[in-house]
């Protein structure tokens, strides 16, 4: 009897091919690039399982053109924007992502842009390099204080809420807003929850972490930027359509606000061109899970959930699991 087959669209850790190919055929896209739409909808045909990325847009078109036998697609991301969930729900394919795992890595980068932004050092770093560096100076690259200041965070899911720890070391004042308050953290770094106004007033440094839903599409634009300071920071690791990208240009343009840190975009992997020319923002590729043992983890979940499907049982993460009741 033939094993199941499973499509990996991208290459993902060769420990976590190797824990696949035990038990499955498998078939990596060795190309260091997403699969072209009609790629996917060619490589997808006949496989038993799909190990998706985030740029891979799972919808009707992609589970028909893999064909019934199709029983889960694993996203190798938390994010799952790229998933048609109703489609699969009605096709009856179990649809999965890695949560939990990447929480301290993507709070760890978003803090890291944080400091990088408030502290210019991606612009002074380049001023070395650049030769033009040839001494001290009093008034020579000033920055932004981050101690004492006030930490704005939008959205308190796992990812926020360990950015507000970082924070809360650092002796920054933590506000935050989200669907519900959560006494516990108010009570162990004295957060306090205000509405978005608030948030958006009071905050030094603002960071996203709304997950990317109709209701959070451009959670931030012009009138947002034009209600924050002048002196304030936007950090945007969650996903770039929360951030209208052409208003933030313009606001850093006019100094509507102080400084950004990018790590997602609107339209990846393009990036709006007025950004690209500022030096008071820092735009990195989408980096925020890159870690050794992140992307090894986020591996680990996506191969369990294929396996788990396979051979019958429950995924361990399920982003539609009224698809497990039947």
């Amino acid at each position: 009897m033939a094993r199941p087959n499973v499509l990996v669209t991208r290459m993902v850790p060769q420990e976590n091919l190797d824990r696949l190919r035990e038990h499955f055929e498998v078939e990596v896209n060795a190309e260091d690039r997403p699969l072209t739409r009609a790629e996917l909808l060619a490589k997808v045909k006949g496989r038993d399982a799909i190990l998706s990325m985030l740029t891979d847009t799972i919808d009707g078109e992609v589970l028909d053109a893999a064909g019934p036998q199709c029983k889960v697609v694993a996203n190798f991301a938390v994010g799952y924007n790229n998933f048609d969930v109703a489609a699969a729900t009605r096709r009856g394919v179990v649809l999965t992502n890695t949560p939990g795992v990447l929480d301290d890595a993507t709070a760890t980068l978003a803090f890291t842009l944080l400091l990088a932004t408030a502290r210019r050092i991606v612009e002074a770093d380049k001023y070395v390099r650049d030769g033009k560096w040839t001494g001290w100076a009093p008034l020579f690259f000033i920055g932004l204080d981050v101690d004492g200041r006030t930490l704005g965070v939008a959205g308190l899911g796992r990812i926020g809420k360990n950015v507000a720890r970082k924070g809360a070391a650092f002796g920054m004042k933590v506000i935050y807003n989200d669907v519900r308050r959560d006494p516990e953290l108010e009570a162990a770094i004295g957060a306090r929850f205000v509405d978005k106004e608030t948030l958006l007033a009071e905050s030094d440094f603002l960071t996203l972490h709304v997950p990317l839903l109709p209701e959070t599409r451009h959670y931030i634009g012009e009138k947002e930027l034009a209600a924050m300071k002048p002196t304030a920071v936007l950090i945007n690791a969650a996903r770039g359509p929360v951030v209208d990208e052409k208003a933030l240009a313009r606001a850093l343009k006019d100094k509507v606000i102080w400084g950004a840190g990018l790590d997602v975009f609107e339209n990846e992997p393009m990036v709006e061109p007025e950004l690209l020319g500022l030096d008071n923002v820092i735009v990195v590729p989408h980096v925020a899970s890159g870690t050794t043992e992140t992307r090894l983890n986020m591996g680990r979940i996506a191969v369990e959930n294929i396996t788990r499907v396979l051979t019958g049982e429950a995924p361990t993460t399920c982003v539609n699991p009224e698809v497990l009741k039947r």
